[in-house]
């Protein structure tokens, strides 16, 4: 069973999620910052090697001022 880390959907979603931070104009470095960890925790989760988990996607959300449907619309 292929791991839902490397599945088209989830890859679309952190596609999206990249998209939400450069257009708020933040760093993978600031966006650490925000939540407590440095830069190597927003860059593992670019790069599909540290899974993201639901709460960390609301908050990254609101962090980047985008709404949950920005994240998973159009990923089936």
């Amino acid at each position: 069973m292929e791991k839902t880390i490397y599945n088209l959907e989830y890859k679309k979603i952190i596609k999206k999620l990249k998209l939400a931070r450069v257009e708020a104009e933040m760093s993978q470095e600031e966006a650490g910052k925000h939540f407590g960890r440095d830069n190597t925790f927003i860059s593992k989760i670019e790069r599909y090697d540290r899974r993201l988990d639901i709460m960390e996607l609301i908050n990254m959300a609101r962090l980047y001022k985008k709404p949950l449907s920005f994240f998973l619309k159009d990923i089936d």
